[in-house]
């Protein structure tokens, strides 16, 4: 990974990423949060690399772990990308079936797709649990691996950061943080920027 000095070095940097991705590739993306990897997700993620490296399949799939889906109870998950088919209770065994029948053929396997009032529904984002949600701090989950930093930055990530290093002066970055309401997670709830301010909070705050 190249030094990057500037926030348009670090564009430059995400764009040719872009370039460099197709965006069509099939990429299996396994949950490795908490509630996942107590179902064993780990051992489905292996299971997945195994039979892509056994198949000599890497430049035409890739896999992904990725942080908590937030449906823990229906552990291990997996999504298919970019068509977003979301698989629960997902085994080991069943690594082999998802990549020669949903990823090679388009073809969904029944018994792992979620099933809402007796309909079976294939998108992740069509499953009630996550339609009405409006991602925010979390809009990237399980679209980034977060122990791969290149993942975060190809998707926009630390670009506030370049801005605040490059394009701020520090009384604006104070300004923002006071505007934005952030308070402190220690216990008392103090407002942040009053206190990168300098100032003190009473008590009563």
């Amino acid at each position: 990974m190249p030094r990057l000095k500037s926030a348009t070095d670090l564009e430059g940097f995400r764009q040719a990423m872009l370039g460099q991705r197709n965006a069509n590739k099939p990429c299996v993306s396994i949950c490795s949060g908490t509630g996942c990897h107590a179902y064993a997700s780990e051992k489905v993620a292996e299971a997945f690399a195994k039979e892509i490296e056994k198949n000599s399949l890497q430049q035409k799939v890739d896999i992904r772990r990725t942080g908590c889906h937030g449906f823990c109870e229906l552990g291990p998950l997996v999504v298919i990308r970019p068509e977003g088919i979301f698989y629960k209770r997902v085994a080991p065994a069943d690594a082999v079936e998802i990549l020669e029948k949903t990823v090679h053929s388009g073809e969904l396997i029944d018994r792992l797709l979620y099933e809402s009032d007796g309909e079976k529904i294939v998108c992740e984002h069509e499953i009630p649990f996550y339609k009405k949600q409006q991602r925010i701090a979390l809009r990237l989950n399980g679209l980034i691996d977060p122990m791969n930093i290149l993942d975060y930055i190809r998707e926009g990530g630390y670009q506030s950061l370049a801005k605040v290093l490059y394009e701020c002066e520090p009384e604006q970055v104070i300004d923002e943080i006071r505007r934005s309401g952030l308070r402190g997670r220690g216990g008392g709830g103090f407002p942040t920027g009053r206190m990168w301010n300098g100032q003190n909070c009473p008590e009563s705050l």
